[in-house]
Order: C-alpha cells, then sequence, then structure tokens
C-alpha cells in the first residue's frame, strides 16, 4: 500500500503570523505537534517537517516536541549546511531528506541537483548514516539525477512532482511519464521511490500510473483541506484516496 506522509510545515508558518515559537506565548497557535498528532489518528504513516536557514515555519524546538512525542517515523528536509547537519545528528529522526535551499523562494521549487553537488553531499551522506539515519534526495525525474543519488549510495529518492502539479493536459501527461520512467530507473537501482510537493485531492490519482511508488509527502492541500474539516478528516480523506494505488 501506498504510504503517505503529511508535512506539517504551514501549521508552523500559521503560527509565525503572529508567534516566533510555541515557547513565546502561551497562546501560541496552531501547534505543529497538535497536528502531528492528529496526523497520527488520521491514519498518517509519517510526519515531514523543514527546518529552514531562516527559520521561516518549523523551529527546532518544534521538531524535537514532535519527534519526542509523536510515535510515527520523522522525516526532516533539510539543506545541506553544517548547522543543519548538526541539527540532524543531534534529533536523529529516522529520515532525512536533502532538498535545495533559497531565501527567496516560498517553498523549496525544484529538485536538488546532486549531480553539480555530488562532492558537497558525499560527506553529508556518510555523517547521517553513519548515525543510523536513512537519507533521500528531493530530486527532478531526470535520469542523471537518479543514477546520481544510487551513486552517492542514498537508500531513496523523492522525485519532485512540482511539475507535474503546475501542469495540465499533455504537458501533465508528458511530466507523469517523465516521473514514471525517473521512478522505474531508481527502482531497479535499488532505491526506495518517494515523491511529492503539489499533489492535492484532485490530481493525486493520475500518479497512480507512476509505479513503485513507496511514499507521497504531502502537506499544503491536507493543511488546506483541514481548515474545512479539520486535520484528523482531512488527513483519513487523502489515507482513502492512496488505498486505490495499485501494487507495482
Amino acid at each position: 500500500m501506498l504510504l503517505l506522509g503529511v508535512n506539517i510545515d504551514h501549521i508552523a508558518t500559521l503560527r509565525q503570523a503572529r508567534y516566533r515559537t510555541m515557547l513565546d506565548s502561551p497562546n501560541a497557535e496552531p501547534s505543529p505537534l497538535t497536528a502531528s498528532l492528529d496526523s497520527l489518528a488520521g491514519g498518517a504513516d509519517s510526519i515531514t517537517l523543514h527546518v529552514r536557514g531562516d527559520r521561516r515555519h518549523v523551529q527546532e524546538s518544534d521538531a524535537i516536541a514532535v519527534r519526542q512525542q509523536c510515535k510515527l517515523p520523522l522525516n526532516l528536509e533539510m539543506g545541506n549546511t553544517q548547522e543543519l547537519i548538526d541539527i540532524a545528528l543531534d534529533l536523529k529522526p529516522d529520515f532525512v531528506c536533502l532538498v535545495p535551499e533559497t531565501r527567496e523562494e516560498i517553498s523549496t521549487e525544484g529538485g536538488l541537483d546532486v549531480v553539480t553537488h555530488e562532492q558537497a553531499l558525499r560527506p553529508t551522506l556518510a555523517k547521517l548514516q553513519g548515525a543510523g539515519i536513512k537519507v533521500s534526495l528531493f530530486i527532478d525525474p531526470v535520469p542523471d539525477q537518479v543514477r546520481m543519488a544510487s551513486t552517492l549510495g542514498a537508500e531513496m529518492i523523492e522525485l519532485h512532482t512540482g511539475c507535474f502539479a503546475n501542469a495540465e493536459g499533455a504537458e501533465q501527461e508528458a511530466e507523469v511519464s517523465r516521473l514514471a520512467e525517473a521512478s522505474k530507473l531508481g527502482h531497479s537501482l535499488g532505491l526506495q521511490i518517494n515523491a511529492g510537493h503539489g499533489i492535492n485531492y484532485d490530481n493525486i490519482t493520475k500518479l497512480f500510473t507512476v509505479p513503485h511508488l513507496t511514499e507521497l509527502n504531502i502537506g499544503h492541500s491536507i493543511i488546506a483541506r483541514s481548515t474545512r474539516v479539520g486535520m484528523v478528516k482531512a488527513v483519513e480523506e487523502m489515507h482513502t484516496l492512496l488505498k486505490n494505488y495499485p501494487s507495482s
């Protein structure tokens, strides 16, 4: 069965509109930890959060609280910086997903160019994996990127689905084909195949022709839906959709 990872970053984004951290005020809300626990109740298989260099949403204190109090595997998204590596080694999440990060973007846009950054990534993977943390690389569905992820020794890749999500008609069909070919290649190289970015309740079934998917990481759409039906129900609804994914 296709697994559901729930990204709770934008719960923290809403809180940051008024409060810097949960420690600033007894009135600080909403709580990323509560969202994680609600995701667990709704059937989520893991929690994803991204401690960014500029701390625009999730803070270290959020990550620690979720790690300690939510009984779901934790996937920490992070840029390849020494500061974040140190946080990961202290937090010891189940997984780290290395992503590109710039201060100008609203959210992560595009995959990490692991071919260009091969030499910078090698010691990071060694440190994280040496601490027992599995590593995923967030990459575009491009064969050279998939092959380099395997060469670097990552256990998994997360295919960037943003281009798919922003396309329509024949262009979207072409993006699905690109994702399918990248997934087939990654699977043949022994990589676990995850995917994420821009997936919502309407477009998700169009990804069901992509074989070998293990987990989809979805955040914004679920959180947006939760404003109408609550977090538990929003996660339940997405989890139900994933049950229709055919076995690879």
